[in-house]
C-alpha cells in the first residue's frame, strides 16, 4: 500500500495536476486536474507508472465516482509541434484546470515547472505523484485517458504497434516508422530516428 500524504498545506483546497504522454513520438499530451476528498485513500493508489494497466483501469472509475472535482485536458500533436512538449503540457494541465467545478485555493503540480494559472497559487514537486494523493490521482486518470485514446489511434496505423507501445520510442515503434514512415499522429519536431535528418511523412 502507498503511503501518499493527504494535502500539502491543511485547510487548503487543492487539486493535484499531472501529465502523460510527454515522452512520447506520437499521439496528444494528457493532463488531469482531480480534487480528492479528504477521507479519500484507495489502497491501491499510487503513482500511475507503479501500477498496472488492470490497476490503473479499476481506479480510474473510483476516483472519478468519489474525487470532489476531477477533469482531463487535451493538446494535440500540431499544438505540440507549435509550442514545444514542455509548454504543451503545462497547456494540457491549464485546460484540465478550466474544467474544474470546484475552484481550488492551490494546484498541486508533479515537475518542477509550471506556467502560473491565473488567480491560483501553485506547487512544483518533484517527483509529486509518488508523495501526494491528488497527485496520484491525476497521473492514474492522465494515463488511462491517452491510453485509450492511442488505442483508437492503433485500430487506423495497427503498424506501429501504438496498443502495446502508445507511441513511447520502443524498438519496435522506431522500426515501425524505419519501415513505414511517420503519420499525422508523429510530433515532426521530435527526433523520431536517431541519426536521421529527415522522416518522411
Amino acid at each position: 500500500m502507498a503511503s501518499l500524504k493527504k494535502y500539502h498545506t491543511k485547510g487548503n483546497v487543492e487539486a493535484g495536476c499531472d501529465e502523460a504522454g510527454r515522452g512520447c513520438l506520437a499521439g496528444p499530451v494528457v493532463a488531469a486536474a482531480v480534487i480528492l476528498p479528504l477521507n479519500f485513500n484507495h489502497k491501491d493508489l499510487n503513482d500511475s507508472k507503479q501500477l498496472s494497466e488492470r490497476k490503473r483501469n479499476q481506479l480510474r472509475p473510483i476516483i472519478e465516482a468519489e474525487a470532489i472535482s476531477w477533469a482531463v485536458g487535451i493538446v494535440s500533436v500540431n499544438e505540440i509541434d507549435e509550442v514545444n512538449i514542455l509548454n504543451a503540457s503545462f497547456l494540457a494541465m491549464h485546460r484540465a484546470i478550466d474544467q474544474l467545478k470546484t475552484r481550488p485555493d492551490v494546484l498541486l503540480i508533479d515537475g518542477n515547472r509550471f506556467n502560473a494559472y491565473a488567480g491560483i497559487d501553485h506547487r512544483c514537486i518533484i517527483q509529486g505523484d509518488a508523495i501526494y494523493r491528488s497527485i496520484a490521482a491525476a497521473s492514474v486518470l492522465a494515463k488511462t485517458y491517452r491510453d485509450e485514446i492511442m488505442d483508437g489511434l492503433h485500430s487506423d496505423f495497427p503498424h506501429y504497434l501504438w496498443s502495446k507501445n502508445k507511441g513511447y520510442p520502443t524498438a519496435a515503434h522506431r522500426s515501425a516508422i524505419r519501415a513505414h514512415g511517420a503519420c499525422i499522429h508523429h510530433r515532426t519536431t521530435f527526433t523520431l530516428l536517431p541519426g536521421q535528418l529527415r522522416i518522411p511523412f
